[in-house]
């Protein structure tokens, strides 16, 4: 047994070299992989370049809140944060129910009183477990999230003493939507 394991080491040790010398293409050179035969391929449409002037002031401009950017938040949300924080944004989404960590809910106190830049900046950048979403999501999709969350917080926190007359009677009667 002790004469197999520096024998084993040695096996260990020449397979790290090669790593080192593995082939690779040069950046700005020729290859014959892509039809176009050059190594550097232009991005795809809609990619989003990290840390670029454009991407910056869209993040910086916030937009006004319109139906139209919730409704585009409501769409984004579903698509890239209800597998986590759930429908409602209680952190109980289907990802969490399989053994990853939980999200805190957004009906907690401190991200009720957080600006809604920090919401955007977690989308962008990722915060704790959570990885960044700012290669996957435009900056104008990111505040459409937050706006869309901001009005989750608003709609979990309502008391029914708010509501139209009307609206309150569905509600009671069990019709609300």
């Amino acid at each position: 047994m002790t004469r197999g394991l520096p024998l084993l080491l040695l096996l260990a040790l020449s397979a790290c070299d090669q790593m080192a010398t593995q082939p690779r293409d040069v950046v700005y050179g020729r290859s014959r992989l892509f039809p176009d035969g050059v190594v550097m391929q232009t991005p795809p449409d809609g990619a989003i370049a990290r840390g670029d002037a454009a991407t910056a002031s869209a993040l910086a401009a916030r937009p006004p809140l319109t139906l139209a950017l919730l409704t585009r938040g409501q769409e984004r949300y579903g698509i890239y944060c209800a597998v986590c924080h759930d429908a409602a944004g209680y952190g109980q989404g289907v990802v969490p129910s399989r053994g990853f960590p939980h999200p805190p809910s957004f009906h907690i106190q401190r991200l009720r009183n957080a600006p809604t830049r920090h919401i955007v900046d977690v989308i962008s950048n990722g915060y704790g477990a959570m990885y960044a979403f700012g290669d996957r999501v435009s900056p104008t999709d990111r505040w459409a999230i937050a706006a869309y969350v901001r009005a989750l917080q608003l709609s979990q926190a309502a008391a029914a003493a708010d509501l139209e007359p009307q609206e309150r009677a569905e509600l009671e009667d069990g019709r609300g939507t």
